[in-house]
């Protein structure tokens, strides 16, 4: 393709700002590392979570979660390029694979400098920092690997997506603890709206399963400690919960600018109608008990796709599966759809799949997508005894049929970030 020295970014036409629809999708869970294979797992109610695999929790109070210990990237890395890829690195590459793949986009027919990578990850490459850490107090400063910084670094997973498909548009990482992803895919419909970018890879991956980082989580008390029962661990709005239960994967989606997707004749999943995002400005792990924040998030995500409240028929819940930000939740919902929000589907599917922070947006996000398509909302499993406080339609033990023409998604993150985006079907 011949492009010229100084391309002009196409301006939005006639002022309005250009829509954005997703063409496609992604994952890497412990329910699997195949999309219509997680669906088919996640609709049918089963859980990725388990007694962790990929390390040793012998001196941990915590020994389960929903770690994906049979993952290879190889299909799609070389093996020598994957030792110089973090492992949350290698997630973002394998999702992202999956998403172009499922896209069918050609991307030698289109301006590199118009297509970009905005990934959220809560924390980046923390196996990396671990492993060299070790080997420079065992071995020694001139043993630490060369390789450290571009593999720790939280924007290495855009990184090296850009450099695998040559995108040279904008390209940058976003850490908002939990909802890094979803503020990722906002950054990423601002870019293509505005004009500035067509298409753009988005989602977040995190591999936060480490030696430090259940030691970290643990110590915060923010886990489930329920060892002896493992796949009823992650039990979001049940009144028997007891903290998140930590996972590790990736989400990845391609986003695009609507009448180009339809002038290739893509798929389309779903279209893009609205972000909004906010800080509860209080404390930095607490959510505001009345979710004050996350509501706020929510009626801007809402105004910002021009339909109202009432027309929402899904969410997919936080829902962490903890004492106070389940409650919140709740509120917050409830202060946002007021009568409504008793008749809406809600379900949070980390009772199935535990909590992958900065991840865990773009995992829903995907999911928002495939319930679109199929008209069918996945479960929250482990809801056997609903808490008082959390007394609305959270799709409990067993999925449900329905058509969904608009859903909302929400992440909620340590520091007081809310992030929330709409989803229509097309």
């Amino acid at each position: 393709m011949t492009v010229s020295p100084d391309p002009t970014p196409a301006a939005p036409s006639g002022g309005a700002a250009r829509r954005v629809v997703i063409t496609g999708i992604g994952v890497v869970t412990s329910l699997a590392c195949d999309v219509e294979l997680f669906w088919k797992r996640l609709t049918a109610g089963e859980s990725g979570i388990h007694d962790l695999r990929i390390m040793d929790t012998s001196r941990y109070k915590v020994h389960f979660g929903g770690d994906i210990p049979d993952f290879d990237v190889t299909e799609h890395v070389e093996p020598k390029e994957a030792k110089r890829l973090d492992r949350f690195t290698q997630f973002a590459v394998h999702a992202g694979a999956q998403a172009v793949s499922d896209s069918g986009i050609d991307f030698s027919t289109l301006d590199p400098r118009r297509c970009g990578v905005i990934l959220g990850s809560g924390i980046g490459g923390l196996n990396e920092i671990e492993e060299q850490i070790e080997r420079m107090l065992n071995k020694g400063p001139d043993r630490v690997s060369p390789f450290t910084v571009p593999k720790m670094m939280v924007n290495a997973a855009g990184g090296n997506i850009s450099i695998r498909y040559g995108l040279k548009g904008p390209n940058f990482a976003v850490a908002t603890a939990c909802a890094s992803a979803t503020n990722a895919m906002g950054d990423a419909v601002r870019s293509i709206r505005s004009g500035e970018t067509d298409l753009v890879i988005t989602g977040g991956s995190e591999a936060a399963i480490t030696r430090m980082g259940l030691a970290a989580f643990q110590n915060m008390k923010a886990l489930s400690t329920r060892n002896d029962d493992p796949i009823r661990a992650s039990r979001p709005f049940d009144l028997d919960r007891d903290g998140f239960v930590l996972a590790e994967g990736a989400g990845l989606l391609v986003f695009e600018e609507l009448e180009m997707a339809q002038a290739r004749g893509a798929r389309i999943y779903a279209e893009v109608l609205g972000y909004g995002t906010t800080s509860d400005a209080g404390h930095i792990t607490a959510p505001d008990p009345d979710g004050n924040g996350a509501a706020e998030a929510m009626r801007l995500a809402i105004a910002d796709s021009g339909r109202s409240a009432d027309t929402i028929d899904y969410i997919n819940a936080h829902g962490t599966s903890t004492p106070l930000g389940d409650k919140a939740e709740t509120r917050a919902i409830k202060a946002v759809l007021g009568e409504n929000a008793s008749k809406v589907s809600i379900s949070s599917t980390k009772g199935a799949l535990g909590h992958s922070l900065g991840a865990s947006g773009g995992i829903e996000a995907v999911i928002l997508c495939k319930t679109i398509q199929t008209g069918v909302i996945a479960p929250t499993i482990n809801l056997d005894s609903p808490d008082p406080e959390c007394d609305l339609d959270y799709v409990p033990l067993t999925a449900r049929e329905q058509q969904v023409d608009l859903a909302m998604s929400n992440s909620f993150g340590f520091g007081g970030h809310n992030a929330c985006v709409v989803l229509g079907r097309l």
